[in-house]
């Protein structure tokens, strides 16, 4: 049986403008291969349609006007109030259209399971294989999204990428949340392979058009999460990826060791982690509470605990609220290698970010004045020089003082070789003296003989 034009789809997604009608009709008519691209066209743009304003008019203001005189649901008369979505927009529901399904996907975050990925139009949320519900609180609305990333996972001997998606409120966890306030919400943080996706785990109404570009699970992923948040109004989010030309550790990987590591392992209290220096700030993960600090949002950077091998990274954070009064708090990440120092205030310095390590006291300030910056306008220098550069100058200069006071206090002959020198000594004088009394008696009689 030969495929069919999907003509209610059509309607549907083109209402009120029947010269697109007409000219997709016509170009159907090319073939199967078009029936089926229009077909799926269709009821994707279908899906982007608000339920609402599918219906006539007057059954619009009737279902308004009900709902307006509807009394309230508390919960006790058999009417059920949803529960909010992981980011407060409403939840998703397994009747939504699901544009695309990726079976076995090992999430991170919030919590550590394989779950199979669905995006509909609204919503990223996961799902059990056999089920149709989203798991709980784990189901985030494209219009919430305010970050996105994509990262290598450090240490795995096969390539592998981190998926992270922040919605709002989420990117800082306060260490001391304010009285009443709301949980901090939790992003989703999913990994995937750096091969292509397997064919029975790919499905959904564009599935079809994901053939195009699933050559790898990178590709397929870069794509839908960017349409989806185009669609939601959020054309000016990209998904951020490291650079080795902005850091790059100077540690090597001794499983892969022909390529640059673009993290470097760094502690947040007791739990080891990786920070990731990334142009639009620096992100610490993959454990929970994630930490994302925006270049906008860092009033200041520290140096501090600076030791032969290691030193730590203190950075002062804006966590002011529109029209509250001023707050900072300070997060400390730790004992990181003294190896990339080099490249981190590099990195501190390119951004604008003014070193206080040494300051008598750390305020959250931007270089202005007294910055050198390069043909593109970056950051490269600064009046002052790294206050970690200044230390280890000092602690030079005083080892090389110390050693010269060592030098000046040392005196020859006295305690240790001097004792064992002073007993040979003695030992050759009674030599000396036997020899000159033997020397005395050869002599006298020699001058008797004579």
């Amino acid at each position: 049986m030969g495929s069919t034009l999907d003509t209610k789809s059509l309607d549907k997604a083109f209402e009120g403008r029947p010269d697109l009608q007409a000219a997709i009709r016509k170009a159907a008519a090319g073939g199967p291969h078009y029936i089926e691209l229009f077909n799926q066209i269709s009821l994707h743009v279908s899906s982007l349609i608000p339920p609402s304003s599918l219906e006539p008019a007057s059954k619009k203001r009737r279902l308004d006007e009900e709902l307006t005189s509807r009394p309230a649901s508390n919960g006790t008369n058999g009417n059920t109030k949803s529960a909010p979505s992981a980011t407060g927009a409403g939840a998703a529901s397994g009747n939504d259209p699901v544009l695309l399904e990726i079976k076995d996907i090992s999430l991170v975050i919030p919590q550590r399971k394989k779950y199979t990925l669905c995006f509909t139009s609204s919503h990223l949320y996961a799902r059990l294989p056999d089920s149709k519900e989203p798991i709980a609180g784990i189901s985030y609305a494209w219009s919430d999204i305010d970050y996105a990333f994509c990262l290598p996972v450090p240490e795995k001997t096969q390539k592998q990428y981190n998926y992270i998606l922040f919605p709002k409120n989420s990117i800082i966890t306060p260490t001391r949340p304010a009285a009443g306030s709301s949980p901090t919400p939790e992003p989703i943080v999913f990994t995937i392979p750096d091969s292509a996706p397997k064919p029975d785990t790919i499905s959904g109404l564009e599935a079809v058009a994901a053939a195009a570009v699933s050559d790898d699970f990178k590709t397929l992923l870069d794509w839908q999460i960017t349409a989806r948040l185009r669609a939601a109004g959020k054309s000016n989010l990209k998904i951020v990826e490291a650079d080795v030309k902005l850091f790059a550790s100077e540690q090597k990987q001794a499983h892969r060791p022909g390529e640059k590591a673009v993290f470097v392992k760094a502690f947040r209290g007791s739990k080891d982690g990786y920070l990731f220096f990334l142009p639009n700030g620096i992100l610490w993960g993959f454990k929970k509470p994630m930490m994302f600090l925006p270049h906008e949002r860092i009033a200041a950077v520290s140096y501090t605990s600076v030791l032969q091998r290691t030193f730590n990274l203190s950075v002062e954070v804006d966590m002011s609220v529109a029209g509250g009064e001023e707050a900072k708090e300070e997060f400390e990440l730790s004992m990181l290698d003294q190896e990339d120092f080099g490249g981190i205030d590099g990195f501190v310095k390119r951004h604008g970010l003014q070193d206080k390590s040494m300051a008598e006291q750390r305020k959250a300030k931007r270089l202005n004045v007294n910055v050198v910056k390069d043909e593109d306008g970056n950051v490269i220098g600064n009046a002052e020089a790294g206050e970690l550069e200044k230390a280890a100058i000092e602690a030079e200069q005083e080892a090389m003082d110390l050693e010269d006071e060592e030098e000046e206090d040392y005196e020859p002959g006295s305690e240790g070789e001097s004792e064992g020198s002073g007993s040979s000594s003695e030992d050759e004088d009674e030599d000396d003296d036997e020899d000159g009394e033997g020397g005395g008696e050869d002599s006298g009689e020699e001058e008797d003989e004579l």
